[in-house]
């Protein structure tokens, strides 16, 4: 009862913070010790630039190419944009006549910056996107074709956050009538179908409100949603499946209610732990990876994985202890085309599962060949995963920053948000605007200005019309000067545009050759020091510290999950046969990433093309989800197969019962989480849709080819070695192998 109250108070606590949980998550990401979120600060701080941060207003519909001739537009909507607070300046073509303001085909642009000091950068978005509205309806008598369009880093990630928590209110209104069809279909009872989705929905908004509470100590990452929705109803549903459906059984089998759900509770329970155990491990495994998404991640797996076990072992079993044989109420009569005749026989007695148990361990080389060998093959395309930033947009189109980006590539000038900016910092004794410094930064323009990548190069030496001495940047109007020489006038920012034509994965690849490139060399001063931030360092930061910390979070997770299923099966045979296989579905899942998203077999049904490429992101966050959520349906089989030899029966015997107790549950749960991974392939993030996308297969091939085929199989082919050497003790004399 204290337990129960305990997991109550829990509950009701956090409830009440999960609303509007989107405001409390950032969308920006943070990289420890990486490159470019330096560079970022030392512009804010120490540069006091007023456009560390900015974003670009696009002009379009005006009557002339040339931004000077609408002076009056320009004039009035930089003076717009300055007075919004929180906005450090604004600056357009007629500030500075430079190229970079006009588009190739027409139309114009003007740089905001955005300095506030403590404020959330995101909040002034809404404001900026009003006065523009307004200014458009201002203008629209005398430029009927006049568009003013935000975009940015900041505005795209405020679009992000809107974007992300949309995604997961469709994912929600999709998948939870179907998972409710589902749990009716399994059970056949109304009050017993509406346990386990009232847990899933309960562990995500704990999970929300615990997530809320934590962000204002942690950078939590908008991903949070989307992965503890996902994960939240896939398994808090399939633990709470799992807890009423032994206590049905031990009230089948004549037990009182409050028996039964100590049966459920002590059987169930450790079985669920021991599955919950694999799961953490996987989640851990990401906060190891010095990146604010991944670790993010890694808190809310970890948190909706506790919220779940929490639920279905505190809560749940008193619920059912009260409900009593009340749990079979409602019952529903679904048409007959609703349920397959496998279904039906499940409903009666199980004899489906029996009979595919005794062909499966009848001939089990037969079995593990036709099943293991498709696995193995589509596994090895795995090997060609190419991780990286796709080629093709993979912005969601409906976003308006992403429509301003694409009038912005249309112009020609994507290089103003994609920039690289550079900071050369040189020794004590040859300042930026010493002559010895000047010429060293004029030598850096110049190597940057003949790179066919560079649209423009913007230094103190360009801005001065490459002047041969450093005496024109003492005129240069002070907002310039804090942009482009740092407060101890020992180091300088030199921004590069790059060419619309260059793809993401170009930029990264450009990046690496910066930093490391020989900076003396080329400046002709020893102890030049070069630093490259902006988008392009931070993509490059994000990939290489994902491909190096890859290895090493798979190593961590498969050695942790093997120490839980040994520690909880006391069988070494039984712990690696369920590493090996959860191994096989999670590269059988990656083999159909590559084939699906990567090489664009059937990539259409996602709305997107061959992409060439996988996010970084995915294969880390996949295995370490996968992994873990892949091994539940192992521990429910294992678990069961044991608890039947526990009892005196041979090994074929054992594994017949424990198929047919769990055949027809483990069926029903993979159904349900396909149903939740798959809802989140038709939402707008890319990555998300990877991610959705390669759980949904990994669960699908996971419960019905390794575990009701490759698993049983080799259960059999073992034979008492699968409980070697403590799996077994307590076991009732004279169990043996039949064969």
């Amino acid at each position: 009862v204290c337990s129960s109250d305990l997991g109550f108070v829990l509950a009701l606590g956090l409830a009440p913070f999960s609303y509007k949980v989107e405001h409390h998550l950032e969308t920006a990401v943070h990289i420890e010790g990486g490159e470019a979120e330096a560079v970022e600060n030392e512009l804010a701080e120490r540069f006091q630039s007023p456009y560390a941060h900015r974003l670009v207003v696009v002009i379009q519909g005006l009557p002339d190419a040339d931004p000077a001739s609408s002076a009056e537009v320009l004039t009035s909507l930089t003076d717009t944009m300055r007075s919004v607070p929180g906005v450090s300046d604004a600056i357009s073509s007629l500030d500075w006549p430079d190229p970079l303001f006009t588009g190739e085909n027409g139309g114009a642009l003007v740089i905001v910056g955005l300095g506030a000091q403590g404020q959330d950068l995101e909040a002034l978005i809404p404001q900026l996107r009003a006065r523009a509205e307004r200014m458009v309806s201002q203008l629209r008598p005398k430029y009927p074709e006049i568009k003013l369009q935000i975009t940015g880093e900041t505005p795209l990630n405020f679009d992000f956050r809107k974007v992300s928590a949309e995604d997961v209110d469709h994912a929600e209104v999709r998948v939870l009538p179907v998972t409710l069809i589902l749990l009716l279909v399994a059970f056949g009872s109304l009050v017993a179908a509406m346990l386990p989705l009232g847990v899933g929905v309960l562990s995500i908004t704990m999970t929300m409100g615990a997530a809320a509470l934590l962000a204002r100590y942690l950078h939590l990452s908008i991903l949070v949603q989307n992965v503890a929705t996902m994960v939240g109803l896939g398994l808090g549903i399939d633990y709470a499946l799992l807890m009423v459906n032994r206590f049905r059984e031990a009230l089948a089998e004549g037990n009182s209610p409050g028996r039964a759900a100590d049966i459920a509770a002590g059987q169930a329970g450790r079985t669920l732990v021991i599955s919950a155990a694999t799961v953490a491990i996987g989640f851990s495994a990401l906060l190891t990876v010095p990146i604010s998404e991944l670790r993010s991640i890694g808190v809310a797996g970890l948190l909706v994985t506790a919220m779940s076990v929490m639920l279905c072992t505190l809560i749940l079993p008193w619920v059912l202890g009260h409900l009593g044989h009340r749990i079979n109420a409602g019952g529903v009569r679904l048409p007959a085309r609703w349920l397959n005749r496998a279904d039906k026989i499940n409903a009666r007695s199980g004899e489906l599962w029996r009979w595919w148990g005794n062909i499966v361990t009848g001939r089990p080389w037969a079995a593990l060949l036709i099943a293991g060998i498709p696995l193995l093959i589509l596994s090895l395309q795995a090997r060609r995963i190419v991780i990286g930033l796709p080629a093709d947009d993979w912005l969601p189109a409906q976003m308006e920053s992403v429509q301003a980006l694409n009038s912005l590539r249309d112009m020609g000038r994507t290089g103003i948000v994609e920039s690289l900016r550079v900071v050369l910092e040189l020794p004590a004794n040859s300042p930026p605007l010493s002559q010895k410094g000047w010429v060293a930064v004029t030598r850096m323009t110049l190597h940057l200005q003949r790179d066919a990548r560079a649209d423009e190069v913007i230094s103190l030496p360009s801005l001065s019309g490459m002047a041969e001495r450093p005496g024109m940047a003492a005129d240069m109007p002070d907002a310039t000067r804090k942009s482009f020489l740092r407060s101890d006038g020992l180091a300088t920012l030199i921004e590069v545009l790059p060419v619309s034509a260059i793809s993401q994965t170009g930029q990264i690849a450009w990046v690496r050759e910066l930093r490391a490139c020989d900076v003396a060399a080329i400046t002709g001063v020893p102890g030049a020091v070069l630093r490259v931030g902006g988008i392009p360092g931070l993509n490059a930061d994000y990939d290489s510290l994902v491909k190096e910390r890859l290895s090493k979070v798979i190593g961590g997770v498969v050695i942790g999950g093997f120490l839980a299923l040994l520690i909880g099966l006391r069988s070494l045979f039984a712990a690696v046969k369920a590493v090996l296989l959860n191994l096989l579905s999670v590269g059988a899942s990656f083999g159909a990433l590559v084939l699906v998203f990567q090489e664009g077999h059937g990539s259409s049904l996602f709305g997107v093309g061959p992409l060439g490429a996988v996010f970084p992101i995915v294969p880390i966050l996949s295995f370490a989800i996968v992994f873990g959520l892949s091994m539940d349906y192992e521990v429910f089989l294992v678990a069961r197969v044991l608890e039947e030899r526990r009892r005196g029966l041979a090994e074929r015997t054992a594994v017949v019962e424990g198929l047919a107790s769990t055949g027809r549950l483990i069926t029903s749960a993979a159904a349900i989480m396909i149903a939740v991974f798959a809802a989140f392939t038709m939402g707008s993030f890319l990555v998300v849709k990877m991610l959705g996308f390669t759980l949904a297969v990994a669960v699908l091939i996971d419960a019905t080819a390794v575990r009701m085929v490759v698993g049983p199989a080799l259960l059999q082919l073992a034979g008492d070695w699968n409980w070697w050497p403590f799996g077994l003790d307590g076991a009732t004399p004279g169990a043996g192998t039949d064969g």
